[in-house]
């Protein structure tokens, strides 16, 4: 592809109509966003089914949820810090700059994969036991994740390297990466669970091997001739400064991740030790049903973000406000109906999970007020993703560590001892409310201030 031709695609974020753009960018992000959350719902929907042990299997894959979300916030610290990050670099036109961070960016994942692999294949069943399994589910979970463990440099590049085809302007491109993967999982899973009779088994081999084939696409890609930003040897020798800025941007969503992983240990145990093994499934199924919900608006702030970055890149100020004030209308009108459902019809969507009649009643009981506070975080949901674009890493990271650290954790431990069980629950809706407040005025204070061309001059 000729440079011109490149240089012509990228341009088109800050040239383009902004209702033309958003539709072309955000509706595959969108798409490959539900698709890719897809890989975890239908291992979870087809376990949950399984005859005769359904429940049990059901709550010991949802308790090594902790663990693969740990390893896929690995790859947040590449496709919300470096990508975005390249992103503002193509804008200001300094193309070897975004190559560099590309480069740094594989190298990165490749150590982090190996890190990880050996950590958790040592520890894996004292993790499990302490992140809310009990003898009648240990052997799930330990069946399920020593095979996902096979695939994690898989899940760290085809998470990770997207982001960078994203910001190239060639979201299309993008999502049948993610769409090759869950074709390929959804036809699998049944195969190897029911067919072949491998159980947890099965669905574990099927998820490692259609991640095989998401990230073979991105790497293929990246190193091809359609891609304006490649994968070189001479640029994967890792820099510090050029690190220093990708984990300046990266380290808020990284948090926001790494955090839903120890979220999910302290709930899963305070439901264990107050309730049992239902309430640990009740868990399982909450969180599966808010992966689904959140899914088309993190595609949707994926396909906006790059959009906003190379604009505020290009000082083009007037259209960053634009999209922008788009993007948190948006996840908050979109959030606000989800969650309006879900707590409408709660045993409606548990039924998709489990025909288990005990557990379907108590995740009907408790959904209302676990996604109570989700009635308003679509602000939060816009607004972290807009601090991020313009490259505010210490705003993003304290509205990250303020919803997690300062309020859920604390919170999750300290209410049941007054409240018994339903204290864990009602944890996440208090914290998600402030949060998402404390976001809204933050921004409000700060963002006239961002739109400058000192703060722009501040941004390596």
């Amino acid at each position: 592809m000729a440079a011109t031709e490149k240089k012509s695609r990228e341009e088109r974020m800050a040239t383009e109509p902004i209702g033309k753009l958003m539709a072309s960018m955000t509706l595959p992000a969108i798409l490959a966003q539900i698709i890719n959350i897809l890989y975890s719902i239908i291992d979870r929907i087809y376990i949950g089914h399984m005859e005769g042990v359904g429940a049990n299997a059901l709550t010991g894959v949802g308790v090594t949820f902790c663990i693969t979300v740990f390893i896929s916030a690995f790859s947040a610290f590449v496709s919300n810090g470096a990508a975005p990050l390249a992103a503002i670099w193509l804008g200001k036109g300094n193309r070897e700059r975004a190559e560099k961070i590309l480069g740094n960016s594989v190298s990165f994942l490749m150590i982090c994969a190996v890190g990880l692999m050996a950590f958790f294949y040592t520890f894996q069943r004292p993790l499990l036991y302490m992140f809310g399994a009990s003898d009648a589910t240990i052997g799930y979970a330990v069946d399920y994740l020593s095979i996902y463990l096979l695939g994690t440099l898989f899940v760290e590049f085809a998470l990770g390297l997207n982001a960078f085809i994203i910001c190239q302007s060639q979201p299309r491109t993008a999502m049948l990466s993610v769409l090759i993967g869950a074709v390929a999982n959804i036809i699998l899973d049944p195969i190897f669970i029911f067919v072949l009779g491998m159980g947890v088994r099965g669905a574990a081999i099927a998820t490692v091997i259609s991640q095989g084939l998401s990230a073979a696409w991105v790497v293929s890609f990246l190193l091809g001739k359609k891609s304006s930003l490649k994968i070189r040897r001479d640029c994967m020798r890792l820099e510090a400064k050029i690190l220093g800025g990708v984990f300046s941007l990266g380290i808020s969503p990284f948090i926001m991740n790494a955090t839903e992983s120890f979220i999910s240990i302290v709930l899963n145990h305070g439901l264990q030790a107050y309730g049992g093994d239902f309430h640990v499934g009740s868990l399982t199924i909450m969180q599966s049903i808010m992966q689904l919900f959140s899914a088309p608006i993190y595609g949707f702030t994926q396909g906006m973000t790059p959009i906003v970055s190379y604009n505020y890149g290009a000082q083009n100020f007037d259209r960053v406000r634009q999209l922008y004030r788009w993007m948190i209308g948006i996840c908050f009108g979109f959030r606000l109906v989800t969650t309006a459902s879900s707590m409408i019809f709660p045993r409606f969507y548990a039924g998709f999970f489990t025909n288990e009649a005990e557990l379907v009643a108590l995740t009907g009981q408790v959904m209302p007020i676990f996604m109570a506070g989700m009635l308003v975080f679509g602000l939060q949901n816009g607004i972290q993703p807009t601090f991020l674009a313009l490259g505010q890493a210490k705003i993003s990271l304290f509205i990250a560590v303020l919803r997690k650290i300062i309020l859920l954790i604390p919170l999750a431990l300290i209410m049941p001892r007054f409240m018994g069980v339903m204290g864990v629950y009602y944890a996440e809706p208090v914290s998600d409310a402030i949060s998402a407040m404390v976001a809204t005025i933050l921004f409000m204070v700060n963002i006239r201030k961002i739109l400058s061309k000192e703060s722009l001059e501040k941004i390596q």
